[in-house]
């Protein structure tokens, strides 16, 4: 097989009972692929990224502000930013999340 799998993306990654860890799971040359593990309490201060990226929640709660917009993630909670958007994560529990960083132009 030359597909990259995983059946359940929460156990690829153990949570931290205090901090953050962060896993690349894929890369070529379009797409990055990092599963994060947020202990609850834990943040990722405001930031942007060079490339559109997609934040899909796998597992917990999460308070994510994008730009100037304050959204309340859950499990299944997909977003797509465009390069530059400036962002931040407070977990509010213990947060699994899977980041797309899409490599080489804007995503449709």
């Amino acid at each position: 097989m030359n597909a990259t799998l995983f059946l359940d993306l929460s156990e690829q990654v153990t949570i931290p009972e205090d901090g953050t860890i962060s896993r690349t799971l894929y890369q070529d040359a379009t797409l990055k692929a990092v599963l994060f593990g947020f202990a609850a309490g834990q943040e990722l201060s405001e930031h942007t990224a060079s490339m559109p990226a997609i934040m899909h929640f796998i597992q917990g709660e999460a308070r994510v502000t994008l730009g100037t917009d304050v959204v309340d993630a859950r499990p299944d909670t997909w977003v797509h930013m465009p390069a530059h958007l400036s962002h931040s994560i407070y977990a509010k529990t213990a947060v699994v999340m899977l980041l797309l960083l899409l490599k080489g132009g804007n995503a449709a």
